[in-house]
Parts: C-alpha cells; structure tokens; sequence
C-alpha cells in the first residue's frame, strides 16, 4: 500500500466516524417529531438508501435495495405516517445553523424543477424551469441556502404552487394540500423562508439570488428583515442616477469609465482562476421599506466577460459601507446553490421522489435535504480533521465522500437471488393489476 493510500485508508475511518456523528445528531434531533419509533426507523433507513448507489430513487427501488419486502413501510411513511415534517426541518436548520455560528453567511435563494408527465402530481403544471431549460409539464420548488467561502447547505424549501392549482379544490383534497396554504409568488415564498431562518437564529448579513429574486418586493422585504442584498438583473432594469434620471441597466453602463473596470478574482477551478472585470455605478434606492430611511448604500454593479465582452448586472444594497470587493464575494456566492441542486440530483434523489400528494413531496425533499446536510457537514469536519494538501490530493468532496459510504460504511444493497426474484414477482404482480384497473376503467368511462 503506497503512503497516498494509507493516508486515504486513515480518512475512511475519520469519515466513518464523523458521519454516525453528524447522521446521528440529525436523527436524534428530528427524534420528537415522529409519533412511533418504527416511523423514526424507517425514516433513518430511507436517508441512507437514498445514498445507496441505485439507479433511479422511489419507494420501489429503495425498498429492494434496503431488504423489504415490498414498498409499502416507506409508502406509509411518506404519505400516512404520523409525522411533523415541518418541525422537523426546522430542527434540522437549527442544527446546521448551530454549526454555522459565527461564519461569514450568506442566505442564497434559487429554484429547481423535475419533469412530471400529470398534473396529478402535487403542483404540476406548464411552466418555465431552467432545470427543464423551458416550458414544460413539471413542479417546481424555490430553496434557501446558507453559503460560507467553505459550506453550502439548503436550509429550507417550498414548493410553488401554480395559480390554477392553488384555486383547484378538487385537486387541492386529493393531493392532501393544506387549507392554510395559499397561492404565493416565488418572491413571498422565498421572503417568508428568509425570515424563518432569521427567526431560527442564523447569523447572516446577505441575501443574493439570480434575476427572479429581484422584484421590489422582494428587495424590500430583505431591507426590512436587516439584510443588504446583491440580486442579479436584466439589461433592461430600470434605475435613477444621483440627478433623478432613469435609466436602462445597459445604458447607465456607459458611464463607466475605461479606467474604471477592476479586475477580479472570482473563484477557483479544475483550470485555474476565473478572473472578471467589475465596475459599480451609484444609484437611487426604490425598494425602502415602510418607516425606514432611504439610506445605505445603492449601487449598480458591472460584471464583463475578459474575452466576449459580455455584461451581466446586479443590483446591490448594503445598510453600511461597502466595498465592490465585498459586493462582488456575495454575488460569486450565489452560484453555490447549483452546486447543491446538482449534489442533491446526483446522490440524494432530490428530482427523483415520484411522488404525487403533499405529504409525500415535503416528506421526500425533507429526507433529500438531511442526506444533503450531512453529507455537507461530514466533510466540513474532515477538511478540518485531513488537510490533504501536502499529500497533492485536493481536499475530500462530497462526491467522494459518497463513494466511501457505499463502499465501507453505509448498509450495502440486498443482491440475495431469493429477494431479487421475490421482488420481480411483486413488480410484474402489481404491473398486471394496476394495467386490469387502467384497462377497466376506460371501458367504464366509455359506456353512455
């Protein structure tokens, strides 16, 4: 065994420890939340299966994979089973946020959809989501995560309910929705999560989001919350210089200056250092709150691609002095929360619950977001354990934290020849009753 692979064999067993340590502080703190400890059980197990190297994640495939004998215990769990999953996410939060305490925080809001093929489901409907790249037939959910320059980790979720589907009560009672929730734009959703998690005790100055996040609205409601703001906006955003004159985003740039492009440094990748030009440009605030002054600091912000020319911009506020080096560390923050979606798709069936009523969406996200967290938290605490830089090995990331638990630590999947067949009977068994159902009631909706 070469020296790099006993230092990797010595991080394996760090890894194990500190995952029970973070899986069980996770358990334990949703502990109250279950009315039966069989409930609690199922649950812990469901977090570690969705971590199982499967191919596609649903009742079905992790209840084979975990050794059941059929999908209705995580069924039950999802859709029946006595259960605050709303508290539970809260502690959930708080135990991050304990872990959060005294960092440099940043509150990143951002959106993602899964593909549907009914509006059965849950909040399904035509409407636009980048994950789809358009309009298509899909739910989509608004997160809220906290970034330091060294952790990302959603917080909070709610799914976004269309229009017609919030007016639908007869959709509304088959899929469980509750009477107190109502129609709410992803802007108010987004706000409310924002103050929920300052009312759970997170220490954050900033909010950031991408051009959705940037309605007046919403901007207000973050000034009133105690936050300054970095929001991207289009070309066409309206502002007003010093003087009162409105402008476009794009044409307010032409007051910049040709010395007045700085460049920075905006992250590190696989090929090096992604470098900018900056330029900020003063502008008046439109978005004070009631019974607040119109004060801090409002500006306009440039961000120019070094080769294309391309120019995005960001409408930014800060209650006190700020620097464009500060403004333009909180913007580069915001692109962390893709780096959640694609974790949360790849290892934790974040798009792949296949679920179609209320409880069951909260509940899948809600277990996606746990594995997500620990995941997050257990290699936070190895960085600090392993610094692997001396040994040329780039520090330990959650994707290879993953492929350590599949292979040493978490339950590994039932291949015993029995189970498998057993689980071939009950899938083709049900295929064939749900197909009879299926064929007899269109027959039934034929007759006169």
């Amino acid at each position: 065994m070469t020296t790099y692979q006993e230092m990797v064999a010595v991080e394996v067993t760090i890894a194990g420890r500190a995952w029970a340590a973070w899986f069980g502080a996770a358990m334990e703190a949703i502990a109250g939340c279950f009315a039966r400890r069989e409930a609690r059980a199922t649950a812990a197990e469901m977090i570690g299966g969705l971590l199982g190297e499967v191919d596609t994640r649903n009742c079905w495939t992790l209840a084979e994979a975990l050794g059941h004998p059929g999908p209705h215990r995580l069924q039950h769990l999802l859709s029946r089973a006595v259960f605050d999953h709303d508290r539970a996410r809260q502690e959930i939060a708080r135990l991050v946020i304990g872990e959060l305490s005294g960092q440099d925080v940043v509150l990143v809001a951002d959106e993602t959809g899964d593909a549907k093929s009914s509006t059965d489901c849950v909040g399904a409907g035509r409407q636009y989501s980048g994950a789809i790249k358009g309009i298509g037939l899909c739910q989509v959910a608004v997160h809220l995560a906290a970034v330091t320059p060294s952790m990302r980790i959603v917080i909070d979720r709610a799914l976004y309910l269309p229009k017609d589907w919030a007016a639908d009560e007869e959709r509304r009672a088959v899929a469980g929705v509750p009477e107190e929730v109502v129609f709410a734009t992803k802007l108010q959703q987004t706000a409310t999560m924002v103050k929920d998690a300052l009312a759970l005790g997170i220490e954050a100055a900033w909010f950031a989001g991408d051009e959705v996040y940037s309605g007046r609205e919403l901007r207000a409601e973050i000034r009133d919350a105690g936050l300054g703001y970095t929001v991207g906006v289009s070309r066409t955003h309206t502002v007003t210089d010093g003087t009162g004159r409105t402008w476009k985003a794009h044409q307010m740039i032409n007051k910049v200056r040709p010395g007045d492009w700085m460049r920075m440094q905006t992250g590190h990748g696989t090929k090096g250092t992604r470098e900018y030009d900056w330029a900020w440009l003063a502008v008046q605030v439109d978005d004070a709150p009631e019974a607040h002054a119109a004060g801090g600091v409002s500006v306009l912000v440039a961000r120019r691609h070094r080769y294309t020319g391309e120019i995005s911009f960001y409408r930014c506020w800060s209650p006190g002095d700020v620097t464009l080096a500060r403004l333009v560390e909180v913007i580069c923050r915001r692109w962390r929360i893709e780096e959640t979606f694609q974790l949360g798709k790849s290892f934790t069936g974040l798009d792949q619950g296949q679920v179609t009523c209320w409880n069951s969406w909260m509940r899948w996200s809600l277990f996606s977001l746990i594995a997500s967290a620990v995941l997050a938290l257990t290699v936070a605490a190895m960085t600090t354990a392993c610094p692997a830089g001396q040994a040329r090995l780039i520090p330990l990331t959650c994707p290879e934290l993953v492929r350590i638990l599949r292979a040493f630590i978490l339950q590994p999947l039932i291949r015993d020849p029995d189970h498998v067949l057993r689980w071939m009977v009950w899938r083709r068994h049900h295929q064939a009753v749900a197909q009879a159902c299926h064929q007899h009631r269109h027959v039934f909706q034929d007759q006169p």
